[in-house]
């Protein structure tokens, strides 16, 4: 697939010049043992011969191989690190295009270097994302296959970097592609019969598409729709907020949870004022955990907006960790808590039961109900955690939800599937209805153009732009 009537357009709309030679730094700039530099167009293996002495020496560099020696600043003919490069010879490499990767010694000074040398010698620096939107245009890959590398990258748990990896393999993109054909398949029934009108009755049998569009299109693309809740788990990680009044613990929690000190634990109410965030896998969830401050009334503008940003976290959230302390009566504040929780998905923790207790069960019994999952723990101590994890996955994982599925769709592929879908709908509605077939072939046209702007058989500007942009320089 090579989208060669757009990509002319859209490197010009977003100034990736695509016959010039890109360079970046690929890897995380920092103290490390192995920094590395890549390199992708036409004067890759020439600017390499400028800048790179072998440690033995070749006539020319040969393809998928490694080299041991020196580079070389050409300015002063200086050896700046000894380094290991690699040349892979187009179409055989990432971006079907010349590709040299340059692994010398990390540091922020050394790799800075060797990239503006690499730039003085003929190359320009690339945008983020640029590697793989070039991978895109020349046919490597296709978006949902781009879009899986970014998800490999930033996957939160062990499922998400599976699925990543199944999309990236291109079981997405055949997924789609086979609907695509389909669609085609019957679209060519529709356009023989608008040619021959007078045999449409002999041609196609409306009741058998209809039936046909139902079982071959709208079925499985609503299949692959309910996965779309369960790639947000897997790949995103559950936006999991604690929550309750000053001083029930929740610092105390998040820092049990992470097994480590990320949240300062005070016995000063509104210590916390700003959202502590972190990531832990719980039981093989994936949890973005959000230690908010406490709610109580209060005079100060900084633990005022702190309250109010609890809130706003509150309303976002897909699990809310309601903790209350059992050392003092429930107040105001814990109704509250309980009061904007209603039709939430949330788990209610009692917490503090190594002091004794002064919470009234009668009281908690009137505004909590028996179906509403509670779990009594100590967040000082750590009695309980392990029931506490393993309530949060029973109510995560139901006997409804798919733990693995085999395909995981986006935002962007979610709404273009309900287009499509919709438009096969629409098209099963006017077939019924005795509709001309233009109109027929219409809708599944416009079916068959949204389910090609998934994989970029169709695709926006617009959606390119915000596909790669969100890569990192060197990807």
């Amino acid at each position: 697939m090579k989208p060669s009537n757009f990509s002319a357009h859209f490197s010009m709309s977003t100034n990736h010049a695509t016959n010039d030679t890109i360079t970046a730094i690929a890897t995380p700039i920092g103290q490390a043992g192995i920094g590395i530099i890549r390199m992708s167009g036409s004067k890759s293996k020439k600017i390499a011969g400028k800048i790179f002495k072998p440690k033995r020496p070749v006539k020319s560099l040969q393809s998928h191989r490694l080299y041991l020696g020196q580079l070389i600043d050409p300015s002063t003919g200086c050896a700046i690190d000894e380094v290991l490069l690699s040349f892979m010879k187009a179409p055989s490499s990432y971006t079907r295009e010349d590709v040299v990767e340059i692994h010398s010694h990390s540091g922020y000074l050394l790799l800075s270097r060797i990239l503006q040398i690499l730039i003085e010698d003929g190359a320009r620096l690339a945008k983020p994302g640029e590697f793989t939107f070039r991978a895109f245009i020349n046919g490597r890959i296709d978006l949902t296959q781009a879009e899986a590398i970014v998800d490999l990258i930033n996957s939160k748990s062990e499922r998400g970097l599976q699925l990543a990896s199944r999309q990236i393999s291109g079981i997405f993109r055949s997924e789609i592609e086979s609907l695509r054909q389909k669609v085609v398949e019957i679209l060519s029934y529709a356009e023989v019969a608008i040619d021959f009108p007078e045999e449409e009755n002999e041609i196609i049998n409306r009741n058998k598409i209809a039936g046909r569009l139902d079982s071959e299109l709208i079925g499985p693309i609503e299949k692959i729709l309910t996965a779309y809740s369960q790639r947000r788990i897997w790949v995103d990680g559950i936006k999991t907020v604690i929550v309750g009044r000053v001083n029930v613990g929740k610092s105390s929690l998040l820092n049990r949870l992470l097994n480590e000190q990320r949240a300062i634990v005070t016995p000063i109410p509104g210590t916390t004022r700003d959202i502590i965030e972190a990531t832990v896998t719980i039981e093989g969830l994936p949890l973005r955990l959000m230690d908010t401050a406490g709610f109580r009334k209060v005079k100060g503008e900084v633990e005022k907006a702190g309250i109010n940003l609890a809130k706003q976290k509150l309303a976002e959230a897909d699990l809310l960790l309601i903790i209350i302390d059992q050392s003092r009566p429930l107040n105001e504040e814990d109704l509250s808590i309980i009061s904007k929780s209603k039709n939430r998905k949330k788990l209610i923790i009692i917490n503090k039961i190594d002091i004794p207790s002064k919470l009234d069960e009668e009281d908690l019994k009137r505004v909590i109900s028996k179906q509403e999952p509670m779990v009594r723990i100590s967040a000082l101590t750590g009695e309980g955690i392990g029931y506490l994890q393993k309530a949060i996955r029973d109510l995560l994982i139901t006997d409804d939800v798919d733990t693995s599925p085999d395909l995981a769709p986006n935002l962007r592929h979610k709404e273009a599937l309900l287009k499509a879908s919709g438009y096969f709908k629409k098209a099963v509605i006017n077939l019924n209805g005795g509709l001309p077939m233009e109109i027929i072939s219409a809708d599944l046209n416009a079916g068959l153009k949204s389910l090609g702007e998934i994989i970029g058989k169709t695709p926006h500007e617009e959606i390119l732009d915000s596909i790669f942009s969100n890569f990192c320089l060197g990807k």
